[in-house]
């Protein structure tokens, strides 16, 4: 196993002097904290893992497709499906060849069968398409599992940004799962937007509007945070210190929800002078709290 890189203290003094200012260019930013990751992981070798790319979920896009990454020989293993960011519109599973490859190998390499998902964007594809790709990404999941060593009953689903806002609503509201509910053991959100809005001081709203469509009125009945309950699967919820505006406050209110409705909290992160990038950027350095927190949520349960 390749040894996990330090974060350098110039990216550190970067992510220090951007974060108190993070909603003034949020684009900008989230390139640069890219730019600089992808740079740190191009040093991490990870021939000690089997990646098989591209696989088809679903036939009606060519974006409905997902990598697999496992340990050679895994056996029994949860299985992690990953969602993206990307504001709606835009992203990719591939944003560099190592994001998110990073999130998935790390998952890997502590014996959890990593999948990295992409799907159907907007304008294009909207709400509640994304959820839609969840839900078939899951039932290919289930189906597949044994042939890459993984156990179907210990399947979790992974968003993060705009990508939590999919597998929220898959995860929550019970109008979009199958009949047999929705075959998933957990859910991880990072950085996610937890709700739709399209406020003056939301950066991406036109982009929101893009996937949820401009009426108002429909927000609170299409948001994730609206059909969190009792019965919910079991969450863990992480957020950075410098988040784009009303991430970090729209994920506080679903873990209070749940707190509320379960009669105990989440697991719930906050992340200390890390940004809305950095969060799912540095997964698989050697800061390792947050990636130790997913695996052993995953791993037991809760």
């Amino acid at each position: 196993m390749s040894q996990a890189p330090d974060i350098p203290q110039s990216l550190r003094d970067l992510m220090a002097e951007i974060g108190p200012k993070w909603a003034t260019n949020t684009t900008g930013h989230i390139k640069m904290m890219i730019e600089g990751f992808s740079a740190l992981h191009a040093g991490t070798a990870h021939d000690d893992l089997e990646e098989i790319y591209d696989i088809a979920y679903a036939q009606d896009d060519p974006r409905q497709v997902l990598d697999v990454v496992r340990q050679p020989g895994a056996s029994g293993q949860p299985m992690m499906l990953f969602f993206h960011g990307g504001a709606f519109t835009d992203g990719q599973k591939n944003r560099t060849p190592q994001i998110h490859g990073n999130i998935v190998r790390y998952c890997a390499r502590h014996g959890i069968v990593g999948v990295n998902v992409e799907y159907r964007p907007a304008p294009a594809w909207t709400y509640p398409t994304g959820s839609i790709d969840v839900g078939l990404a899951v039932q290919w999941a289930k189906a597949n599992a044994g042939r890459f060593g993984a156990d179907p009953a210990r399947l979790y689903i992974c968003g993060s940004s705009a990508g939590a806002a999919h597998t929220g609503s898959y995860a929550y509201d019970k109008r979009l799962h199958p009949a047999a509910g929705p075959g998933i053991a957990g859910h991880i959100v990072i950085s996610g937007r937890m709700r739709a809005d399209n406020r003056a001081d939301n950066p991406n709203a036109r982009r929101v509007e893009a996937y949820y469509g401009t009426d108002a009125s429909r927000f609170e009945d299409v948001s994730p945070v609206s059909h969190a309950g009792a019965d919910s699967v079991p969450t863990f919820i992480a957020i950075a210190e410098y988040e784009n505006p009303l991430i970090d406050v729209y994920c506080t209110e679903l873990a209070y929800r749940l707190a509320l409705a379960k009669g105990h909290t989440p697991r719930f992160l906050r992340l200390a002078g890390h940004n809305h990038a950095s969060i799912h950027a540095h997964i698989g350095t050697s800061e390792d709290r947050l990636g130790s927190e997913l695996v052993e949520f995953i791993h037991t349960g809760r």
